[in-house]
This record gives structure tokens, sequence and C-alpha cells, in this order.
């Protein structure tokens, strides 16, 4: 199987929606990572879900740059990334309701409360995903620090177009490079999904 030489998309407009149909060599659906870290949890995810298509989106060019390398090393042609700020990818590059999943996995919990404000997931979130989302479409989250999960449920509770779901196990069961460290120094993961109901409340 050939793969392209490089799974970093070039953005030649940093205004305009992606046009996805050029970035992936077949038509299927979408999932998007916000803040991929190394990418190993999304390229071990893209090799066991061969029918859809993933973005990672990674601010580090050093981050980035292993989602490329790692992802052309396991030939994986449902693969992409983009090095841009999450919060700006999500609002202004996705298409609207072309995605089926969002992984928001460890965000910067910016601890302090004077920093809070910086949080990607805070009240004006759950909006953004449902102009993203397609229709019955879901966001995974996962954080290590408890006052930012009890916010990110706040936030979706909050939400009356969006009905809490479990995680399926065979996604809990693959960690990322920030969970591994994590749960080995015997910090636990504290997860919650959401999915976009067919007709809000």
């Amino acid at each position: 199987m050939e793969i392209q030489d490089n799974l970093i998309v070039a953005l030649h407009s940093i205004v305009e929606p992606l046009d996805l149909a050029e970035l992936f060599p077949k038509r299927q659906p979408l999932e998007v990572e916000l803040g991929c870290g190394d990418a190993s949890f999304l390229v071990e995810y893209a090799h066991r879900n061969s029918e859809i298509n993933f973005i990672g989106v990674e601010r580090l060019l050093g981050r980035i740059t292993k989602l490329d390398r790692k992802g052309r090393r396991a030939v994986l042609n449902n693969l992409r990334g983009v090095r841009i700020e999450s919060s700006y990818f999500l609002q202004y590059l996705l298409p609207k309701n072309s995605i089926s999943a969002l992984h928001i996995y460890f965000p910067d919990p910016w601890p302090k409360k004077r920093h809070r404000k910086n949080r990607l997931i805070n009240e004006v979130f759950p909006a953004l995903a449902r102009v993203a989302l397609a229709p019955c479409g879901k966001v995974y989250l996962r954080t290590d620090d408890a006052d930012y999960f009890a916010q990110m449920k706040e936030v979706f509770g909050s939400d009356k177009n969006f009905r809490e779901i479990l995680t399926p196990p065979e996604l809990a069961e693959l960690p990322t490079d920030f969970e591994r460290d994590f749960n080995a120094r015997g910090i636990h993961t504290l997860r919650a999904a959401y999915q976009i109901m067919l007709q809000p409340t």
C-alpha cells in the first residue's frame, strides 16, 4: 500500500474550512483528536479502525512531527495531522456537521483559578462541538484533574442537545501517552462521553 510523503496538512488558508475530500483517498466517517500529544493513541486507534478517517490536531511542531513519522511507519492512509490551536481548528477549519466524533484527552487543566478561562472545555465548547459534529456525533473526554472533570461534566450536562453515554471498552482500553505515565504513578483516568441527541429537548 502506498502512502503519501507527508501526513501533515499544508493549510492554504486559516479562514476557510478544510476540503476534506482532498485530504484522504477514501470518503468515510471522520473523527478528530484535539491535542493529540505524541500521537501514540491516535496512530493505534487509526490502525485498528481503517474504515474511519482521523485528524490529529496539535500546536507544537515536535508533536505533530511524531504523528507524521508514526503514521507513515504504520502505513496509515486514514490519518492526517494539522498544526494549529485546537479551539481555532474546531471553530473555523472544520466544515459543519463533518465529524462523527471528537476526542479530547488530558487537555491542559490550567489549575490556577485566574487561568481557568484558558481551558479548552469551557461554557462555549459544547455549542462549537455541535456545529462540527454530524447527527448523533459523539464527544469523548479524559482528564486526570478532578476540578476540570467537574467543569467538563457541568458544561455538557447543561447543554440539552447532548446526552451522557458510556465510553466503549475498546476505546477506553487505549491509553494516551500522558495517560500511560499518569496511570503508572497511580493517577486514575476520569472519563466522560456525550452524544448529540436527534431531537433537542
